[in-house]
């Protein structure tokens, strides 16, 4: 059995002007093939360390002032490489599609 693969438009640029062309030969010309399961990976490994960051905010806007972290949005980005990356602002991106991941506090209190 081979392995899912997930096609990465690496470049929005080349192109755009060719409205006819198809996803499948865009992609074959300016993409690259990932790996389904090290996305997967990479992507539990990222909400990992971005789950400590949200528990140690909210422990300090509760700790300084009593306020209570409700809900975190992010944007994210994968890379041609296949690396997920936190996109930040004022700085240049390296593109524009990215995943906007949006965490809700639960009924129970914790975040998600």
């Amino acid at each position: 059995m081979s392995e899912e693969m997930l096609w990465i438009i690496t470049d929005d640029t080349k192109g755009a002007s060719e409205p006819q062309r198809g996803y499948r030969e865009v992609s074959q010309e300016r993409g690259v093939q990932v790996s389904v399961s090290a996305l997967e990976q990479k992507m539990s490994r990222f909400l990992r360390s971005v789950g400590r960051l949200f528990h140690q905010a909210e422990q300090q806007a509760a700790y300084a002032s009593g306020m209570q972290l409700d809900e975190i949005e992010l944007s994210v980005e994968i890379s041609g490489e296949g690396e997920i990356k936190l996109m930040g602002s004022g700085g240049k991106a390296g593109g524009s599609g990215a995943i906007t991941l949006r965490f809700k506090r639960l009924e129970n209190g914790s975040l998600t």
